[in-house]
């Protein structure tokens, strides 16, 4: 496999990596609020996730930002609470056309977040490559395809919970979205850097 190939792979299988959890949960906790027929609301809000964190990852990676590890570590499941807390006190009619969804700010900024999760692990991969940009492009582009992954999986459950079996579309997002902030209030009280 050429290393375009291999970075690509190993940016799918992070993603996809149940032990990194962390970055699923807040997929999912972006997503929760949409259905099928939102599919493209959806695509932007991975588009914008992946955009973020592939700056920091490329900034990180590149060694031009540094950030304490343990500080991004907390901040992670920091923002997948926000994220889900937010979907709970959120009405269903702000998503209607034409309004600038709170959402898609929190997939571009916290993607800066976790794209500092992400390039401790980059960094231990690449080495002292000279060249890295192919490696990036590559690692990121598998992120995305993981990421679209996670998000077909839920939307097909969705549309068999809201579409077949008749659960509201808002209590959908409310036991999402209530599980996934118990979830990251547990990752913090773990992860805490003080």
């Amino acid at each position: 496999m050429d290393q375009f190939g291999l970075y690509f792979q190993l940016g799918v299988e992070h993603i996809l990596d149940i032990a990194g959890y962390d970055h699923i949960l807040f997929v999912v906790a972006l997503c929760a609020l949409y259905v099928v027929q939102d599919w493209k609301k959806v695509l932007i809000l991975v588009t914008a996730f992946t955009i973020g964190h592939s700056v920091t990852l490329a900034l990180s990676t590149l060694n031009i930002v540094n950030v304490r590890s343990d500080l991004i570590e907390f901040l992670i499941p920091v923002t997948i609470f926000i994220s889900a807390f937010s979907n709970i006190l959120r009405k269903q009619n702000t998503l209607r056309k034409g309004f600038i969804n709170v959402n898609y700010f929190f997939a571009l900024f916290f993607g800066l977040i976790h794209g500092l999760g992400f390039s401790n692990y980059l960094k231990s991969l690449l080495g002292k490559d000279e060249s890295i940009i192919s490696q990036l492009l590559a690692f990121n582009l598998g992120l995305e395809l993981g990421q679209i992954i996670i998000v077909a999986v839920f939307m097909v459950l969705g549309f068999i919970f809201v579409g077949l079996a008749n659960v509201s579309k808002r209590d959908w997002n409310l036991v999402i979205s209530s599980a996934i902030a118990g979830i990251a209030i547990t990752l913090m009280l773990e992860t805490k850097f003080w």
